[in-house]
C-alpha cells in the first residue's frame, strides 16, 4: 500500500486523495526542469502539486498548477499551503483547455495523461489521470500554443513510446524539441520515459540518457540531480 505521505528536504507531499502517487520518474522530471529564476510558470496537472513544488524549491517564478479533478485540487492546494513557497503558487480547479489566464508563461510544464491505448483499470480517478481519453495530446499542445511566451519553454514528461507521436503533433503547433532526456531503469532495460524541452524555435536537438539505477543503487547521475530534494541522498 502506498504511504499517505512522501517526504522530501524541503516539503511533504500528502498523497492519499490523489489517484497517482508520488514515483520516480516525476521526481526525474521535477529536478530536470529548466532554471527560470523569474516569470510566470504553468504547472498542468498538477496532482499532488509536486513538479510545482520542486520548481519552486529552486526558481523565483510565479506558479499557476492547474488540476481537473476535485480531490487532487484540494490535495495539491494543502501541499502547498504548508510549504514555504505559498505565496508563489496559485492552485486552480479548472480544465485546462477553458483556462483563460490574463498573462502568457515562461516556462510551462506538465506530465501528461498516459497510456491512450491500453487497458484501464476500475479506477475511474486513476483512469482520469492516467489515460488521455479526457486530456488529448493535440488538445493539450493548442492550449500550450496560445499561452506560452513567444520565447517561453514546454516540458513534458511521457513515455518513451509516445515521444515521436507527440513530437509530430508539436511541430504542428509551432513547438520544437530542443531537449530529448531518455530515461532507463537500468542499463539492462530499454527505454520507458522521454523528457523534452520544447521552445517556438527549431534547432539542433541535444538527446541524452540517463539511467535511474545502477548496481541496485541510485546512479550518480540520478543522486546528483535528486540529492537537493530526496532525504536520504
Amino acid at each position: 500500500m502506498s504511504n499517505n505521505y512522501f517526504k522530501f528536504k524541503q516539503f511533504t507531499i500528502y498523497q492519499d486523495n490523489c489517484a497517482m502517487k508520488v514515483c520516480t520518474d516525476a521526481c526525474l522530471f521535477g529536478a530536470l526542469l529548466p532554471a527560470i529564476n523569474t516569470g510566470n510558470a504553468l504547472d498542468i496537472g498538477t496532482g499532488t502539486g509536486l513538479l510545482s513544488l520542486m520548481f519552486a524549491q529552486k526558481n523565483d517564478c510565479i506558479i499557476d498548477a492547474i488540476e481537473i479533478d476535485i480531490d487532487a485540487f484540494e490535495q495539491a492546494k494543502q501541499n502547498v499551503d504548508e510549504s514555504i513557497w505559498k505565496e508563489k503558487i496559485k492552485v486552480h480547479c479548472v480544465d485546462i483547455k477553458s483556462f483563460e489566464p490574463s498573462k502568457k508563461y515562461d516556462i510551462i510544464f506538465s506530465n501528461p495523461p498516459f497510456y491512450a491505448n491500453d487497458l484501464k483499470s476500475s479506477d475511474a480517478k486513476k483512469n482520469i489521470a492516467m489515460h488521455s481519453s479526457l486530456l488529448r495530446y493535440d488538445d493539450l499542445l493548442k492550449t500550450i500554443a496560445r499561452v506560452i511566451n513567444e520565447s517561453g519553454i514546454f516540458a513534458v514528461l511521457l513515455p518513451f513510446s509516445s515521444e515521436e507521436t507527440f513530437v509530430n503533433i508539436a511541430k504542428a503547433f509551432h513547438l520544437f524539441p530542443n531537449k530529448i532526456t531518455r530515461v532507463k531503469q537500468t542499463e539492462k532495460h530499454h527505454y520507458f520515459r522521454s523528457i523534452i524541452q520544447f521552445s517556438g524555435k527549431e534547432k539542433s536537438v541535444e538527446q541524452i540518457e540517463i539511467t535511474i539505477k545502477m548496481n541496485d543503487d541510485y546512479s550518480q547521475e540520478f543522486t546528483a540531480l535528486l540529492k537537493d530534494y530526496y532525504l536520504f541522498l
